[in-house]
């Protein structure tokens, strides 16, 4: 059975100063080639192994010939079916690929919103900065306005 799962195991490969971004890009690329090897080796087995199942499988006369038949079409039958469970395992290393993965998209995404809601907290913050300072000076104006005004004086005036 063909296992290739410790292909991706050079996280190191990205060089003294280029990060762990460029690491783990080389690891994902190496581990990307490592999984179409496994594809690649896992179909060919399966077609193969169809295609002298198929051949195999010709009724002939003698009993000898015939046993001798089954017990090639068993073993090539056989050998497909771990080219399948191979390649079935393959999906199941994928999926966990795309879900941790996705969880590391996913953090990227929620710290890109973080500083992105951060702005415009920052923003609606120096707004309403602006709008209390506007509505401070336009309450000193009106109570200017009031205290200086006619009616008020000659109410005063009037016991």
């Amino acid at each position: 059975m063909n296992k290739g799962g410790g292909a991706a195991s050079g996280g190191g490969l990205g060089g003294g100063g280029s990060g762990p971004t460029a690491a783990a890009a080389a690891a994902a690329a190496q581990k990307q080639k490592a999984l179409l090897q496994r594809v690649e080796t896992d179909i060919a087995n399966i077609v193969d192994n169809f295609s002298s199942l198929v051949n195999v499988s010709r009724v002939n006369d003698p009993p000898v010939r015939n046993s001798q038949e089954a017990f090639m079409m068993e073993m090539r039958a056989a050998r497909m079916v771990q080219a399948a469970d191979s390649l079935l395992k393959l999906v199941s290393e994928l999926k966990q690929t795309a879900i941790f993965s996705g969880f590391a998209s996913l953090n990227d995404h929620v710290e890109q919103r973080i500083v992105e809601l951060n702005q415009q907290a920052e923003k609606t913050d120096q707004m309403l900065a602006r709008i209390g300072e506007e509505a401070a000076a336009s309450l000193k104006e009106l109570e200017s306005h009031y205290y200086s005004s006619a009616l008020r004086t000659s109410e005063n005036l009037q016991p």
